[in-house]
């Protein structure tokens, strides 16, 4: 089977037509879709009527999904897909300035998923649930495609260097109070090369986030610029896609090569995806990233 596509924009991504991410197997049309997945770095698939458990069994054929709750969880409990939303158990929504909302608004800075964690992400399946009235966009920006047309004198500030990362540091950029809770010191800071090389095609990428914070080589003042000045390169309007989501919408995307963040809604109306992230093997560059 020829799974039949369209560009999402002409420098990366692309909508999938014919395929139901619920018929496909490590046998069946994986193999097709993990191609796609590697050349073209994002994926879009409409009308995708997922459960919780056909989304868990879809995301176990790219890896080991990701659990950052392993040690809070108590023995015997199972593991649950991720949220992201303001939706609270009893029905109602979180309010504008909670520290959960600002949580989600965190999600509003340009990064990649984990790059905090000891194994980083490999891809984010986003699946969505409630999508409110208007906003709450999910933005992708390909740091590959920004990374093969960056003028070389930038690209040589950042080539052969490393990358700190620490998951507080996005979160002070939106509330110091939010970032002194215990949930984002769980990990130490990380440090990755700030170039990627996809294992299958040779294709580079830059890594950054809104969680990096230093940078090899220079001091804090220093760094800090010089990820200010990759990040705004690596996402001007022609590396972007702005995707508006409609309920069953799936989004899929390699995080080794793809920034992504939301945009704003009316707080008052309830937004839910659901998120799986799977983590990097030793197959997908983890231990060439290492330093």
């Amino acid at each position: 089977m020829t799974l039949e596509t369209t560009p999402l924009t002409p420098q990366f991504g692309v909508e999938v037509h014919n395929l139901q991410l619920a018929d496909v197997t490590a046998d069946h049309l994986f193999p097709e879709l993990r191609a796609l997945f590697e050349e073209h770095s994002a994926l879009l698939l409409r009308g995708q009527d997922l459960s919780n458990e056909q989304h868990m069994a879809l995301a176990t054929l790219f890896g080991t999904i990701e659990d950052r709750k392993a040690d809070e969880r108590k023995k015997g409990e199972a593991f649950e897909v991720p949220e992201v939303s303001n939706v609270q158990a009893d029905g109602s929504v979180s309010g504008e300035m909670d520290l959960h909302t600002l949580n989600l608004k965190t999600n509003m800075l340009w990064h990649s998923d984990s790059t905090f964690l000891p194994v980083p992400a490999l891809t984010n399946i986003l699946i969505s649930r409630i999508a409110p009235s208007s906003g709450g966009a999910t933005e992708l920006a390909s740091t590959r495609a920004a990374w093969a047309e960056m003028p070389e004198a930038l690209r040589e500030k950042i080539r052969g260097r490393g990358i700190s990362h620490h998951y507080a540091v996005s979160r002070a950029k939106i509330s110091e109070d939010l970032a002194k809770l215990p949930m984002f010191h769980k990990w130490p800071a990380q440090h990755w090369k700030a170039v990627l090389t996809n294992p299958v095609n040779g294709k580079e990428s830059l890594y950054i986030a809104s969680h990096a914070y230093a940078v090899d080589g220079y001091d804090e003042a220093e760094g800090a610029a010089l990820l200010d000045d990759l990040m705004t390169f690596c996402t001007q309007d022609r590396y972007v896609y702005s995707h508006d989501w409609h309920e069953n919408d799936v989004l899929i995307w390699d995080q080794r090569a793809v920034l992504h963040r939301g945009t704003p809604w009316p707080y008052d109306e309830p937004r839910k995806l659901t998120s799986l992230c799977v983590s990097l093997s030793d197959d997908d560059g983890l231990s060439e990233i290492r330093l």
